[in-house]
């Protein structure tokens, strides 16, 4: 029976403290616990804002109380929000990162403290998160689903320490966070289809990139095909070795089919083995298997996506088929070479310089086994754009001038290789006078590929440099749709943001460009357009926080250097883009 002295209550338990805090104070003392006490005050603030209350604190770690469990989880998404945007770290001091754990339970109340397993377990959720995450026992799932604006990760049955039966634990995936999963967007009105990541077959992690190269050439063939509408690659991705409900991906991309498959490479033979199915209802309306060596690689891509077209939409002429068939090169160590690039783009987050410069390397090589290999030209190009962007050199080159020369090749030898255009149509956005060009050679690879995101997105930005906010807005919208869980999709809405900005809606530009900040909490062009928003909208106070920030992450920029970095071609534009920087701090 239960000691009925021992006074006990139905609680909501949030527990958090910092990832890594004894390395960070081994490094810094004085800095990271000056970094902590603001932190705290965020933490502090809103954890009475949502109702609920501190009762334990040792060094780093917050454990609350709280009534509701939507309270606690709310109040959690906020805090891992605001401390994002207000502690990305710098240069010399990695991101101050919470993990945090939430549970309900029952509590045994000792004055102003808490006990019980109840404790316990959020405890253990706490150890469980990732770093800037937030996980969640079953009840609490339960508790808040439809009543939030979150999703969730099943991570599955936990042992936790001192624990005695498993916990279920659920990974909250909430709004502004990389890996949120909406709850549905509305079918396109023309065929839609997403293609999943094939899974590796060949027993070599070696050739991961090759399945995945394989699958990115059947999305770009689908992307040729005008009357589908095809998901991109980076949102069909994040479901790479995840367990999925295929109607579940239907709903949070769009889409009415979803391909998925396999990929066999061993010696010089290749096995693609694919089923089509209809994500609205979770029938299998197609499946085959194609067989051939490496030197047919080009025509196993074609008969997958020939096959794909004639299931899902079988009226479309044979001539707007045969359009989807492309053969890049003739070498296939140039592809070989060229693959292992776009693989290693992808794999990294483009601001990682070492993984920028290999890849560029592997297109150098790909284009001296094939000097008229345009895609190859048009993905180096691109990565010369990242070292212009992030102010790198590229060693012994003058890097305009190879910027220049990659991108011009990309377009001469193109033809009708919408990826050649786009990339190396935008290189030439970043040379002086090549804006009108840039956007002509942008427009035609959507004009061949009207399912390509990332060439709306470029070419939006280019729009934005035109001084054309409205179509620029049309064009980051497009690609947001076209890939919805993109990771990278901070770049869209920043973009967004500019747009707006340049219109002289600098509300909506200060929104779009801090929902950039919650994806990605140091993204320079974000915080710049942030900062100049709020200057201009006479929020001073938030636009000089937002400043700080900003240089931290750019110390050397200056007035005079911001031509360089946003090639306005108005001068208005520029003007009234300084002037807004300049109130908010940037020193001239």
């Amino acid at each position: 029976m239960p000691d009925r002295s021992v006074e006990r209550k139905l609680s909501a338990i949030f527990a958090a403290d910092i990832a890594g805090y004894s390395r960070l104070m081994a490094r810094d003392e004085p800095g990271t616990l000056a970094r902590l006490k603001a932190c705290r005050s965020i933490i502090d603030g809103l954890i009475a804002a949502h109702r609920g209350r501190i009762f334990n604190t040792a060094g780093d770690s917050v454990v609350a109380d709280f009534a509701s469990a939507v309270d606690a989880v709310a109040c959690a998404v906020a805090v891992q929000r605001a401390i994002a945007v207000e502690e990305p770290g710098s240069a010399a001091n990695e991101p101050m990162r919470f993990r945090i754990g939430i549970h309900v339970g029952d509590v045994m109340v000792d004055g102003a403290n808490l006990l019980g397993d109840g404790v316990n377990i959020a405890a253990r959720l706490e150890g469980i998160a990732e770093p800037g995450g937030i996980c969640v026992s079953r009840v609490v799932r339960d508790q808040i689903r439809d009543k939030l604006n979150a999703a969730f990760d099943d991570m599955g049955e936990q042992q936790v320490k001192n624990i005695p039966r498993p916990v279920r634990v659920f990974r909250v995936l909430a709004e502004g966070n990389p890996m949120f999963r909406p709850a549905g967007l509305p079918l396109p009105d023309k065929p839609s289809i997403a293609v999943l990541p094939f899974e590796n077959m060949s027993g070599d992690s070696e050739q991961e990139y090759f399945a995945d190269g394989m699958v990115e050439e059947i999305i770009t063939a689908l992307s040729r095909v005008r009357w589908l509408f095809v998901i991109a690659r980076n949102s069909s991705f994040t479901y790479k070795g995840r367990a999925v409900d295929i109607k579940q991906v239907g709903r949070e991309l769009g889409v009415r089919y979803v391909l998925e498959g396999s990929v066999r490479k061993g010696g010089d033979r290749v096995r693609i083995t694919a089923q089509l199915i209809d994500a609205t209802n979770g029938a299998h309306i197609w499946a085959d298997r194609f067989d051939g060596t490496l030197e047919d690689i080009f025509d196993l891509q074609d008969q997958v996506t020939a096959s794909i077209v004639g299931v899902i939409a079988p009226q479309l002429e044979q001539a707007e088929i045969a359009r989807a068939k492309h053969k890049p090169t003739e070498s296939l160590d140039a592809y070989d070479f060229y693959l292992r690039g776009v693989a290693g783009l992808h794999a990294v987050f483009e601001g990682d310089k070492d993984a920028v410069r290999e890849a560029l390397h592997r297109f150098y090589r790909a284009i001296e086994l094939d000097p008229k290999f345009a895609s190859a030209y048009g993905m180096a190009a691109w990565c010369c754009v990242l070292h212009k962007n992030y102010g790198w050199t590229i060693d012994d080159v003058d890097e305009v001038a190879e910027l220049e020369r990659l991108g011009r090749q990309a377009v001469h030898l193109a033809r009708e290789d919408a990826v050649a255009l786009y990339t190396g149509g935008f290189a030439l956005a970043r040379v002086a006078g090549q804006l009108d060009a840039s956007a002509a050679l942008i427009d035609r690879a959507l004009e061949l590929d009207p399912s390509l995101a990332a060439a709306w997105h470029l070419g939006g930005w280019v729009k934005i440099y035109q001084g054309e906010p409205e179509l620029a807005i049309e064009h980051m919208a497009r690609a947001m749709r076209l890939n919805p869980l993109d990771p990278l999709i901070f770049g869209m809405q920043s973009g967004t943001a500019a747009a707006h900005f340049l219109a002289g809606r600098y509300d909506e530009a200060a929104s779009w460009a801090e929902r950039a900040l919650r994806e990605h909490s140091s993204y320079a062009p974000a915080l710049r357009m942030a900062a100049a928003s709020h200057a201009l909208a006479d929020r001073l106070q938030d636009a000089k926080r937002l400043m700080g920030l900003m240089r931290r992450v750019e110390p050397d920029l200056r007035i005079s250097s911001i031509a360089n970095v946003v090639p306005f071609r108005r001068p208005e534009d520029s003007v009234r883009y300084t002037e807004g920087l300049r109130r908010a701090g940037l020193p001239d």
